[in-house]
């Protein structure tokens, strides 16, 4: 037998597939900033001079939750179009710009590499602007939702920058010694 689904069929069909993508890329982002130390609360974050247009850390993980949000619907949707032309591709390609994503905190927060973590978010960027370029193709929805990603990567690409320059010495840094001693 032989039909075509309906649009609640289509529609819940798409919702499978976003209940597991949205929880598995929001888990593995915040697992990533979570094991790597991100950002206000690391001592050698702290350290670090900031650009003037650095936000405060609430809006990191705000921001964060709500891009990896869109991340997952869109990347939910790309797996229900199934049968579309270059639907592989734009999936191998968005895998490949996630992990790359997953691997800045580290590189960053953990090993301290600023311009490495600077070539990466560089990295990421035209990655993304290819995965989002293959979304268009196969749906337009798709590729609107990674806009906000590319926007706010390009913002985290000018801080990035703006870390390296103000702090030459960023990836030699020590963090300030921690002390027991009760300052009087």
């Amino acid at each position: 037998m032989t039909a075509i689904a309906s649009r609640s069929q289509l529609r819940m069909s798409f919702f499978r597939y976003a209940l597991f993508t949205v929880p598995a890329v929001l888990l593995l982002g915040t697992l990533s900033g979570r094991l790597a130390n991100s950002g206000y609360g690391n001592s050698w974050f702290d350290a670090l001079v900031k650009p003037d247009l650095m936000p405060p850390g609430w809006v990191f993980g705000a921001a964060w939750t709500l891009l990896y949000i869109l991340l997952g619907l869109a990347f939910a949707m790309i797996l229900h179009a199934k049968g579309a032309r270059l639907r592989e591709a734009a999936i191998a390609l968005f895998v490949g710009q996630l992990i790359l994503n997953y691997l800045w905190s580290p590189v960053f927060f953990a090993w301290h590499k600023v311009g490495v973590a600077l070539i990466l978010i560089v990295a990421i960027l035209g990655v993304s602007i290819a995965v989002t370029a293959l979304f268009w193709r196969i749906r337009k929805a798709a590729a609107v939702l990674m806009l906000p990603y590319l926007a706010w990567l390009c913002f985290a690409s000018y801080l990035n920058y703006q870390i390296r320059v103000l702090n030459p010495e960023a990836e030699t840094l020590a963090p300030g010694a921690e002390s027991t001693d009760i300052a009087l």
